[in-house]
Parts: C-alpha cells; structure tokens; sequence
C-alpha cells in the first residue's frame, strides 16, 4: 500500500486554504428533505478532491441539496456561511498541521490543545455555531516520532480525562460541545481514510473516557466509517452510545468513498437507528468524492433522509 509522509498528510488536513473557484449551483435544485436527519456538508472533502470547490461553491451546493450546515470550515469562512443562512455544525480544533496526531491524551501537548480549542469555542460561541471538534492524539510520546515510545492505553485514558476536565467547564461555560472522535488505525493506504498511531480507535475506551469526564458539552463524534472499520455492528454501537453522541460522520467503506452500492455500509438503516434514538445532532458527509461530486453528495444526502 501507499505510505505517506507527514508533510502529505499536513498539506490534506490544511486544504481549507485552497481558494478555488467554481462555477454556481442552480437554486432550483433545491429538494423537500423530511427533515429528520439534519445534515452537514464536510468542507475539506470537496476541497481537497473532486472539483476543489471552495467555501462559497460549497455552500452553495449545500442549499441547494437541503443541507443545513457546512462543516470544519475556519473561522475565515464563517461569513460565506452566514451569507447563506448556514451554521458550522462542527468547527475545527485550531491546531496546526494534522489535528488528531496532538490531542488530550499526552501531557505535552496540552497547554497548547486546550488553549487553542478554549479560543475556537469562544468564536463558536459569539457565532452561534454548536460544536468544535477534538481528539485524543496519536500514541507516541513525540507524535511525529513513532520510535519515542508509547503511552500506555491506561495512562492515555488518565491524560484524556484530566484534559477533558480542564475544558468542560468552560464549554458548559460557553454552551459549546467538545466532539472528540473516534478514529480507525487499519487503514494505511492514505492519511485521511486511516491513522494508524491514532490512541483513540478503541470505541468502549474512548466511551469510558468520555463517561468519566461527565459533562453534557464533552462528547462523541461517532464516525459510522471509522467505526465500521474497527468494531462494526454499527446499530447496536449506537444504541450503547447514545447518551454520547454529540455528532456523526459518514462514508463509505471500504475505501471511504460515496454511500453507494459499491460499499458495505447500509445508511438508510443506520440513520433510522439515529432518528429512533431521537438524536438531534448533525449528519456530517464526510467522504472523498470518486466521481462527480455533486451527483455522489446528492445521492448521499437523499440516502441519509429517512
């Protein structure tokens, strides 16, 4: 498989940055969604890949597909969002680089975490947006380092908690929610379909983490791909996690492509269990287009509206 080296995977999880333009959405293609499931464009995706779109061509297509939300966008595109009548359902951490290889789970990194994640969460707050995202880091005392050692499973759930705790109170503070995600370490074929190093890919360990800390404004981001990839029995993960979920991601596996029949995943039943959990967070499509990528987000979203 294709190994990729960190500036790579930096240059992929900074993409937000590429100012390319497209050509406009037609406003008539707007469709009556049941509204069940509200749903989120993931903004880096159709930047990085696809057609490159830029913010204002994403949120353009997210209208005009019934979206209510275009996601992980920077604080320099929040007007492009505002223009549009859209909120970030969920924000970035702030942190340089690859986000999820520093996180709450090694001490080193955490003045440094938690000060940049408390600002995102003030502008969240004086913007009205409802989340910001967070992870628990990569394993290895130095997280560029794969021969610095590791930190051992209890003492990266010990670090996550007293982390986590820092934070909480000032979300509650706020009322802004720390969505701190669960990612797979299988997948090596490219940095964004798999992070092998990730401490957090056990989903019953970060669950207990995140039940010790006990705040209603620290919660899952359950990724129904990395998920699948790990753990499957995606419906009655959902079920054990319920009282967690703070937000989902989607895409299609293997290969974390469009939600069509070439993958596994069965969406309309996974987002039946969401709706019958009565969950009221947001649906983020998160999957790197193969194809158009206007065709596949449309087939995506009416796939998820159930």
């Amino acid at each position: 498989m294709r190994s990729f080296n960190r500036r790579q995977m930096v240059a992929i999880a900074s993409s937000a940055l590429l100012p390319v333009v497209t050509s406009s959405v037609s406003a008539d293609e707007k469709p009556a969604l049941k509204g069940n499931i509200k749903q989120s464009v993931v903004f880096w995706c159709f930047n990085a890949f696809g057609e490159r779109w830029n913010v204002e061509k994403t949120c353009e297509v997210a209208r005009s597909l019934g979206c209510r939300s275009v996601e992980l966008v920077g604080s320099e595109g929040w007007a492009s969002l505002k223009k549009h009548d859209l909120t970030c359902a969920i924000a970035s951490n702030g942190m340089p680089g690859a986000p999820y290889m520093r996180g709450f789970n090694n001490p080193r990194y955490h003045e440094e975490v938690i000060t940049r994640t408390r600002k995102v969460i003030d502008d969240c707050a004086e913007a009205g947006f409802p989340a910001v995202i967070g992870f628990t880091g990569y394993k290895w005392r130095d997280a560029d380092d794969p021969k610095s050692g590791e930190i051992s499973r209890d003492d990266g759930a010990a670090n996550c908690i007293k982390g986590l705790k820092k934070i909480a109170a000032y979300a509650e503070k706020k009322k802004v929610t720390l969505c701190v995600e669960h990612l797979n370490t299988r997948d090596s074929s490219h940095p964004m379909k798999g992070h092998p190093g990730y401490q957090g890919d056990d989903l019953d360990w970060l669950a207990g983490i995140l039940r010790k800390v006990g705040s209603d404004r620290v919660k899952l981001l359950f990724d129904i791909y990395h998920v699948q990839i790990m753990h499957g029995d995606l419906i009655r993960r959902l079920e054990q996690c319920k009282d967690l979920l703070g937000h989902v991601h989607t895409a299609g596996n293997p290969g974390r492509g469009e939600l069509d029949d070439s993958q596994e995943i069965n969406y309309p039943a996974v987002m039946k269990k969401l709706a019958e959990l009565k969950y009221t967070g947001y649906v983020g499509q998160e999957f790197i287009p193969t194809r158009d990528p206007l065709a596949g987000l449309r087939q995506a979203v009416r796939r998820c509206d159930v």
